[in-house]
């Protein structure tokens, strides 16, 4: 569940980047290739949280 919370975070917020720097740049605004990029970006975000995070190993006494 946390990583569909990811994507659907980073789609949201790539549009909102995509949008905004289309419009800075006076160019058009395409809805896909900032979809697909916003989730390969997530897709990146997920991939280095898990590499970056070891699991502790429990030990028993």
């Amino acid at each position: 569940m946390p990583y569909l919370i990811t994507l659907v975070w980073s789609v949201l917020l790539g549009q909102v980047v995509g949008f905004l720097g289309s419009a800075l740049s006076s160019m058009t605004y395409d809805f896909t290739l900032t979809t697909i990029f916003s989730l390969i970006v997530g897709c990146f975000v997920i991939l280095i949280g898990t590499i970056c995070n070891p699991k502790k190993e429990e030990t028993h006494d």
